[in-house]
Parts: C-alpha cells; structure tokens; sequence
C-alpha cells in the first residue's frame, strides 16, 4: 500500500513550464494497470489538441478547464469530470484567473 501527500511528490514541468505534472501512482509503485496523475495549469495554460491510443478519465479538483473536442468546447469546475474515449480528440485549458488542477488516469503504457 502507498500513502502519500501529493506534495511529497516532485513536480515535473510540460508544456513550456506551463503545466505542472505529478505521477502520484504508476508502474514503479507496482500498479498493474493504471497510472494517477495530477496536472496544475498557470492561468491560460493549455494542453495541446491531441489524440491518442488510450482512454482516460479527469477529475478537476480545482479551478476552472475548458474542455475542447470534436463537438465543440465544455466548461468543467472542482468536482466535474471527464471520460476522453480512446482516438478522441481533446485538449484542456485554464480558464480561471488562478491555478486549475485535475486527476488525469491512464492506463500505464499511456504514461510515457
């Protein structure tokens, strides 16, 4: 078993140091399947639009994500969440005037 802060956890910088990213549980914590990760977006902050292979869910634990897709644009605050289907095309972005962060699950070989 693992408990941990996700404080103790050392951040990994993306997107041009835009996007704060922590690898909460994954393989090295020997998770079989699924790998946890919180992302923290600077006011603007975006990901690219973007497929992949893989599924993932998102939780927003604070703040405030624009989610982009196919079918256009969706606002998502703390406590909403989102299914992306394998090959769907998506990006998120900050739309709030401080910090946004959300739990993002993967299946493991999804995290590279």
């Amino acid at each position: 078993m693992k408990i941990q802060h996700y404080k103790d956890v050392q951040p990994q910088l993306v997107m041009g140091g835009n996007i704060e990213k922590r690898v909460l549980i994954g393989s090295a914590d020997k998770a079989p399947n699924f790998t946890m990760r919180l992302f923290t977006l600077k006011p603007g902050a975006s990901t690219p639009y973007h497929t992949h292979e893989w599924e993932h869910e998102i939780f927003v634990v604070e703040g405030k994500i624009k989610v982009r897709s196919k079918d256009g644009e969706q606002m998502i605050e703390a406590g909403g969440f989102v299914f992306v289907e394998p090959n769907e095309e998506h990006q998120f972005v900050n739309v709030n005037e401080g910090p946004s962060s959300f739990i993002c699950v993967v299946p493991n070989y999804g995290e590279k």
